[in-house]
């Protein structure tokens, strides 16, 4: 009797655990739209960083807007890397890409000491609502090695084709490549 009561309490305790395990965090990364490719190839080299990030959604967990001022902290859906290396890593690449080099890289990269152009990004906003839209708002800085230098401020607001996480990830990945577009247009102003 007492052993069959010990084999019910233990698969009682078994099934309860069982029960109470948490999901497996999903991770993602971001991609901007790729710029259209330009014809031929350059030669100039770009480094971007730093990136600063708001404090609410510099975390490793998606942070989504729920209200006018309420956001909630998605503990199973988290960033593959910290967006403080994802970002400048994703606008290098569009960079790269729409002003046909190869040279490009962010902060941390130490094959470009001493880069032709270097991009500072303060992202004043990464907004995201499921289902909705994704916002990026930020202010830049492209500085010429010759000593040119451009600032602008982008805010880009991309639609949320569904309520899936993917598909909040890649709004933000598109809304951070208009910012991005709007980097290559300076440093193309900047060579002329």
């Amino acid at each position: 009797m007492r052993r069959r009561r010990a084999l019910i309490m233990l698969a009682g305790a078994a099934a309860l655990a069982g029960g109470c395990s948490s999901p497996d965090p999903v991770f993602y990364t971001l991609r901007a739209d790729p710029a259209p490719a330009r014809s031929g190839t350059s030669s100039i080299s770009i480094v971007v960083g730093p990136v600063t990030l708001p404090e609410a959604v510099d975390r490793p967990q998606l942070v989504t807007s729920t209200g006018e001022n309420r956001v909630e902290i998605q503990e199973f859906h988290r960033w593959a890397q910290p967006l403080k290396s994802e970002i400048p890593r994703v606008v290098a690449a569009q960079l790269g890409r729409q002003l046909g080099t190869a040279n490009t890289g962010v902060l941390s990269d130490v094959a470009i000491s001493e880069p032709d152009y270097r991009v500072l990004i303060d992202v004043q906003r990464f907004d995201s609502r499921r289902g909705e839209a994704a916002t990026v708002e930020a202010l830049w800085t492209v500085r010429a090695r010759s000593g040119g230098t451009r600032t602008g401020h982008t805010r880009a607001q991309e639609r949320v084709a569904d309520a899936s996480y993917e598909a909040m990830v890649a709004a933000q990945g598109r809304a951070l490549g208009a910012v991005s577009t709007e980097i290559g247009n300076a440093i193309e102003a900047l060579q002329r």
